[in-house]
């Protein structure tokens, strides 16, 4: 998907005041007629073709647009932090252990982007964790041959007096994510703060705005979002979130303010 794109359903999240359930027919009318002239709303029916974008079918002269459920994650990085951080966890550690023999590099480098990319913690080179049920590893490894030899998944808790925070510890680098999360409070202390006056100043928005989304994805796609109560006591990514929502509600409130002369 094209930048501009991007940028556009961004926008498109926080032109509420809550990222709930956002619609483009929040903006003034203004602000959609300037938007319009700088190409953002030729992008409304192919993300509506992609199911990004929805709106009332038996309406089909309303401009009111929504975003997706699909769309909503999409622009939150693909998965929603509230709910990631809100679910269960019974206790159970998952464990994928592997030995791919030295002649299979390319194999044993596409398990490892895999297990990353699933938000997967690596004790050791081979040795990954996740508090999540195996459900997607066991339905793709389900049909192929099983060797125990090359391949493990296994269901375990310690037994040797190692703790939780210490197996969150040892498979996450949680000082990093905290570190992408500091630099993305950062940037969202300055949002320009100034009164919508003129096309400059929108345009300085949403140069901020390109910024914050970029800031923001940087942090939350390197984060497992682990459950809520094996989450680090010194995690930001919850405050992160939190203040995330509040400056991105003022920015929506403050787009209202523009009126082109």
């Amino acid at each position: 998907m094209q930048p501009k794109t991007e940028e556009f359903l961004n926008l498109l999240l926080w032109s509420a005041d809550r990222l709930a359930r956002p619609t483009f027919r929040n903006l003034t009318d203004s602000y959609e007629s300037w938007a319009y002239r700088n190409g953002l709303m030729r992008q409304v029916a192919t993300l509506e073709q992609q199911q990004l974008l929805e709106r009332d079918a038996s309406a089909p002269n309303d401009r009111l647009y929504r975003l997706s459920a699909q769309g909503r994650l999409h622009v939150l990085g693909g998965r929603d932090p509230e709910e990631r951080w809100a679910r269960p966890w019974d206790g159970q550690w998952r464990l994928v252990l592997f030995d791919v023999p030295t002649g299979q590099n390319t194999q044993r480098e596409r398990l490892r982007r895999y297990l990353r990319y699933k938000g997967f913690g690596c004790l050791q080179k081979s040795v990954w964790v996740t508090p999540d049920a195996l459900t997607e590893e066991r339905q793709i490894l389900g049909g192929g041959k099983i060797n125990v030899e090359s391949l493990l998944l296994l269901e375990a808790r310690p037994c040797a007096g190692e703790s939780d925070p210490e197996i969150v510890a040892g498979a996450w680098d949680f000082e990093r994510i905290n570190r992408r999360y500091a630099r993305h409070l950062k940037i969202l202390d300055e949002r320009p703060g100034d009164t919508l006056r003129n096309a400059a100043g929108a345009k300085s928005l949403l140069r901020w705005a390109a910024a914050e989304r970029e800031g923001w994805m940087e942090a939350v796609t390197n984060d497992p979002l682990l459950p809520g109560r094996i989450l680090p006591s010194d995690y930001l990514g919850q405050q992160a979130w939190r203040r995330r929502v509040e400056v991105l509600g003022d920015a929506s409130r403050q787009l209202r303010t523009f009126h082109r002369p």
